[in-house]
């Protein structure tokens, strides 16, 4: 037999626990280290980001709603759902010429990371939580709880384990997602997308884009049904959108300057990690004196 051509695979968007692809027909390639395609991806537009959010939205009240033990039974799933699907990782991490000793280091960063945020979704309430002292014959409580819906642009560095601790910190709190995988190698978000497709995350909890960020990242900016936006490695530009959009429709916006092994940094699973995407809740009551 002749030498054959191999089929180089297409991923499709993560949108409500699907994986339509993208209505405007279009995908990108994603080359290899040799400038070979290693596969497609679809290129998201406009509408997807619509419609990422509005699968967000649906989702937000009920995940907000589950109990914090839940939450931390089902992110401790995705660390195990890391776990098993090690190999295919390492394989799309090296897409960009990524070492494999380098590879694995970025795995068990991410998987770190899923159990360190997994053990903060029934302890932050006594961290930021707690009784207020008033004058007065009243308790006063702060709670706090999810700020909504949250945008999360993936770094082009460290693919994988930046998504991670970008989107896991607002989902512990009981958030939704929307990501923008990383532009350069967005492989490995989709890889995670079909992992978290078999897990125990509903529908809609995380949704994943790829595509252009000169093109979507307007659009999250402008977005009025997004509370919030978390990112990292982005251009002085697309940070300029996100404050504009800030301004504009009072979301609130964290960039991270995070870079380099700072991604491995037990720091970025800290709770102050989470804080920008708490709603903070007072409830007065009177004392029985």
């Amino acid at each position: 037999m002749g030498d054959r051509l191999g089929v180089a695979k297409t991923y499709k968007l993560f949108i409500g626990g699907k994986f339509p692809r993208t209505e405007s027909g279009r995908t990108t390639k994603v080359e290899d280290a040799q400038r070979g395609v290693a596969a497609h991806v679809c290129r998201a537009s406009r509408k997807d980001v619509r419609e990422a959010v509005e699968a967000a939205r649906k989702a937000q009240r009920a995940w907000a709603g589950a109990t914090a033990y839940l939450r931390g039974q089902i992110l401790y799933r995705i660390a195990e759902m890391l776990e098993s699907r090690r190999a295919e990782f390492a394989e799309v991490l090296t897409t960009e010429g990524t070492s494999a000793d380098d590879a694995q280091r970025e795995i068990d960063g991410a998987i770190d990371r899923a159990v360190a945020y997994a053990g903060w979704t029934d302890k932050f309430t006594q961290v930021w939580g707690g009784a207020n002292p008033v004058a007065g014959p009243y308790h006063n409580f702060t709670v706090p709880g999810p700020v909504g819906v949250v945008a999360v642009i993936a770094p082009d560095e460290r693919p994988l384990l930046g998504l991670v601790t970008l989107a896991l910190g607002p989902i512990a709190m009981g958030s939704t997602v929307l990501v923008l995988a990383s532009e350069a190698n967005p492989i490995p978000a989709m890889v995670l997308a079909e992992a978290l497709a078999t897990s125990d995350v509903p529908a809609g909890v995380v949704n994943i884009l790829t595509g252009f960020r000169d093109e979507l990242i307007e659009h999250v900016a402008g977005h009025r049904e997004i509370d919030a936006v978390h990112a990292a490695g982005v251009s002085a530009e697309h940070r300029q959108l996100l404050r504009e959009g800030a301004a504009e429709n009072l979301k609130r916006v964290t960039v991270r300057d995070t870079a380099g092994d700072a991604w491995f940094d037990d720091a970025c699973a800290s709770p102050w990690w989470i804080e920008p995407f708490v709603e903070s809740k007072t409830t007065w009551h009177p004392s029985a004196t």
